[in-house]
């Protein structure tokens, strides 16, 4: 390959993906998008520079954040999308067809327009689906005002840098207090905990003094280098981190959506940290 994309997120580790062929690259109000095409994980989005999605890769994060929660619940009917332009993670949510509401919040309309236009492979039909509530709004400002509660609040934020800084807050974390209801679950993405530990034990300590029951569970996502990637947990019920595998069989069964990586079986053990990052959550 002639070109070459190299993502300097890290000071002392470079990722880099062949560029087969260059698509778009633009600048929104907020922040610059790129879209190539590699050989091995077909279009990549970038904001900013830094690897956001891919269309071969996209399912482990996608999967692991909308369904870990949802099934768990066990009953989740109004699920809110703070970030997560590329709608990836709006279409799994929409697969449950016990979600009558998905709001989601993003900051960039550039974002949403630039993914339904290029990646429909990624988002597929979501942002027509009559359950989207699409608002065009800063999260921290959407979370922090009156307004109605949700089941499950899911954070698919940027990295702690960019239009993402506020969503990283005591602030932002005291909203979605506010706006869940007291049986729900709040996920956030808090990166790869090999090289952003700071993240994920920053993100815990601040929301440990809002819930009862705090922690973190992993994905592997190939394209977030560095290892397991952690999505933090916050809730009030302390049993939907543990709901015994059959139960969540039997819900998965019922919801009647295929999968590429989540399992039951997965779910169960991606709540089996690995010491270092269980020190970091402690």
């Amino acid at each position: 390959m002639s070109e070459w994309f190299v993502e300097k997120l890290y000071p002392s580790w470079r990722q880099t993906l062949a560029i087969a062929t260059p698509l778009h690259q633009s600048a929104t109000a907020h922040q610059r998008i790129a879209l190539f095409e590699n050989p091995q994980f077909g279009r990549v989005l970038t904001l900013n520079d830094v690897v956001q999605t891919t269309e071969r890769d996209e399912f482990v994060y996608h999967e692991m954040m909308a369904h870990v929660p949802i099934l768990a619940h066990g009953g989740a009917r109004r699920v809110l999308i703070i970030g997560g332009g590329d709608g990836g993670l709006l279409e799994e949510v929409l697969k449950h067809r016990t979600v009558a509401q998905a709001t989601m919040v993003e900051i960039d309309p550039g974002v949403v327009e630039f993914s339904r236009r290029h990646l429909p492979m990624i988002c597929g039909q979501a942002f027509d689906d009559p359950r989207t509530d699409l608002v065009i709004a800063d999260g921290l400002d959407f979370v922090t005002r009156p307004g109605e509660t949700y089941h499950v609040i899911l954070v698919d934020s940027t990295d702690p840098i960019g239009p993402g800084v506020g969503l990283y807050t005591e602030r932002f974390y005291a909203g979605c207090k506010q706006r869940l209801e007291p049986s729900g679950v709040l996920v956030t993405q808090n990166g790869v905990p090999f090289l952003q530990g700071g993240e994920l034990s920053g993100t815990v300590a601040a929301l440990r003094p809002l819930f009862e029951d705090v922690s973190c569970y992993l994905a592997a996502v190939p394209t977030y280098v560095g290892g397991f990637m952690a999505l933090g947990w916050a809730s009030d019920d302390p049993a939907l981190r543990h709901i015994a595998t059959e139960t969540l069989r039997t819900r998965h069964a019922t919801a009647r959506f295929s999968t590429r990586y989540y399992s039951p079986e997965v779910h169960r053990g991606a709540f089996a940290l690995p010491p270092f990052i269980a020190d970091l959550v402690a």
